[in-house]
């Protein structure tokens, strides 16, 4: 499903946030990708959706080297890949289901089909009620669940989240996780780069530990390893 083959990555600068690294992740599975500030996390997920290139290697979704992919095509690319960042980035002039069907009007769907897709993932989230609402009318929680359902209203075979609970307190992360181990049970790949140790620890999945910019441990059902 998601391949890297001797993947480096080294940024203008000269700094190398990424280097040897070769990982496989199968269809359906939950990782958690774990380790210290600085230790090349952010890098390895945003090659997963081409917001950067490798230096050298190969990043393959469905067999396909993304790293490849022109620049004009980019956008297509990731119609399959849902992505959930920190800080929700939902667009503020825009209501909880525009915000939401915008994804679709992108890609061409008719208002009907639109309307049908983005009310069935609101409910999914529990926001149907919210639907009209302004992202500045709502929690940080429900803004995640928006995000989320943004995400995934595409029904995406790749979900990547990157510290998506990192803004919020523990109960609203915990309803959060829900949302995600939901949509990994409907068959969708999830691929999370995470500071919580209680998520990590309670909620058993793999963990990819990541320590100067190398994969320094590889465990199904592991723990965080690392002080919270």
């Amino acid at each position: 499903m998601i391949e890297m083959k001797g993947v480096q990555k080294t940024y203008r600068n000269g700094v190398t946030a990424l280097q040897g690294i070769d990982i496989n992740i199968e269809q359906g599975e939950f990782v958690y990708v774990v380790g210290p500030s600085g230790a090349g996390k952010s890098t390895f997920i945003k090659l997963m959706y081409r917001e950067e290139k490798p230096t050298q290697g190969s990043v393959l979704i469905n067999g396909h080297d993304i790293s490849e992919v022109k620049e004009k095509l980019i956008p297509q690319l990731r119609r399959g890949i849902g992505v959930v960042f920190q800080d929700f980035k939902l667009l503020p002039s825009l209501t909880v289901y525009e915000n939401i069907a915008f994804a679709l009007e992108v890609i061409e769907d008719s208002p009907k089909k639109i309307r049908r897709k983005v009310m069935d993932v609101l409910d999914l989230v529990q926001l149907k009620n919210k639907a009209r609402f302004k992202p500045d009318e709502l929690s940080g929680g429900e803004q995640q669940r928006v995000s989320i359902a943004r995400a995934i209203v595409n029904n995406p075979k790749v979900m990547i989240a990157d510290e998506p609970t990192g803004n919020l307190d523990p109960e609203t992360s915990w309803q959060i996780m829900k949302i995600f181990e939901e949509v990994n049970a409907r068959g969708t790949t999830v691929v999370m780069a995470t500071h919580s140790k209680d998520i990590v620890n309670t909620l058993k999945k793999r963990v990819i530990a990541i320590e100067y910019g190398r994969v320094v441990r590889d465990e199904q059902r592991g723990d965080y390893g690392y002080e919270a």
